[in-house]
């Protein structure tokens, strides 16, 4: 039986998702995918300049797993850059650190530690669930477009 799924933990999502060269045609252009998580990765470890550690405890995955996230996405740049291919930045298996919930029903706030936690109270198990931040405006990130990639 495999083990349960670690969700990492995104802080930052951005307002541009999809990056092409100049010059190429859209007919004949490739798309490399990078995961929210691999994003999240190398803006704390290149923008930031935090260790591996301190990464890996941010996004609330090991060491190893942290390395194995950032050595992916440093790739998948590095092969956009060198062969001139558009970057669509977005799915993933993570959770939202800034998304908060409240239940209709109990009147609890919460934060969400897994994913049905968005559609479920864990408190009382209703539906009646919002984010937080829709009721302020919330940005396309939250609540329906927590992605998880099979």
């Amino acid at each position: 039986m495999p083990r349960p799924k670690i969700y990492r933990r995104v802080e930052f999502f951005p307002d541009s998702t999809y990056f092409v060269p100049m010059g190429v045609p859209s007919c004949k252009l490739e798309q490399i995918d990078i995961m929210m998580e691999e994003l999240e990765a190398m803006r704390l470890k290149d923008i930031e300049g935090l260790n591996q550690e301190e990464c890996a405890k941010r996004m609330n995955v090991s060491r190893q797993t942290f390395q194995n996230i950032i050595d992916s996405a440093r790739k998948k740049v590095a092969m956009s850059l060198t062969e001139g291919k558009a970057i669509k930045i977005g799915g993933g298996n993570y959770i939202s650190a800034r998304c908060e919930f409240y239940c209709d029903k109990c009147k609890k706030s919460y934060k969400i530690t897994k994913l049905e936690d968005k559609e479920v109270c864990p408190v009382c198990g209703t539906t009646e669930v919002l984010c937080t931040k829709k009721i302020e405006g919330c940005r396309k990130w939250c609540r329906g477009d927590i992605k998880i990639q099979k």
